[in-house]
């Protein structure tokens, strides 16, 4: 991960749904990362990722990491590990072997018999009742401010989205097919109807 100017971890618990979002800042100056900070107050961070977890079915303990950050940053990013030299709004970079998510294969980043190829390999598999590392989620604010104004959302309501987005591709979902695009539009959109009142601060 990128090295930021800010860190904070927030942690949420909903019944038996245990999330841990460790937040880094990286807009490019102090003064951005401040007035973002001012913002952070008024986000459900935690409870859309609890969310997301909760519809698509996973109980366990998670953590992730969540990098908001500018558009060099993020293009950078994207050309290394997706060889798109431009910007966007968000990326995932999973931790996990395979797909925890029980989905069908058409909607998932790796095809089962993929998936038991490499548990053939001595894949460490995360006990049920220890916490599981997803992996990373990079988000664009300048892009999230300019889609935002595009589809007539908030800022804040787009990150949000967006970070449903990015934690659907952590636990295995691909937007690569039409099956796994449908499915994860259907799943954020449900994260964010059960967060309304939550996700639409100034």
């Amino acid at each position: 991960m990128i090295p930021a100017e800010a860190s904070f971890l927030y942690g949420g618990t909903m019944a038996e749904y245990d999330a841990q979002v460790e937040l880094s800042l990286d807009l490019g100056d102090n003064k951005s990362n401040k007035a973002f900070q001012q913002l952070l107050r008024s986000l459900a961070l935690e409870a859309v990722v609890i969310q997301t977890l909760r519809k698509a079915g996973i109980t366990q303990p998670v953590t992730l990491t969540l990098l908001i950050t500018n558009d060099e940053t993020i293009q950078a990013l994207n050309k290394q590990y997706r060889q798109q030299d431009k910007p966007t709004d968000v990326l995932s970079f999973p931790l996990l072997a395979e797909p925890i998510v029980n989905a069908p294969a058409g909607q998932l980043w790796m095809p089962p018999e993929e998936a038991s190829e490499t548990a053939s390999k001595q894949v460490f598999v995360t006990p049920s009742e220890l916490t599981t590392n997803l992996g990373d989620v990079v988000i664009s604010w300048p892009t999230v401010v300019r889609q935002a104004a595009e589809t007539d959302h908030s800022p804040s309501y787009e990150l949000l989205y967006l970070l449903s987005h990015g934690v659907l591709h952590l636990i295995g979902y691909d937007d690569q097919t039409e099956a796994g695009y449908q499915a994860m539009i259907q799943i954020q959109q449900a994260v964010m109807d059960a967060s309304e009142g939550k996700t639409s601060p100034p």
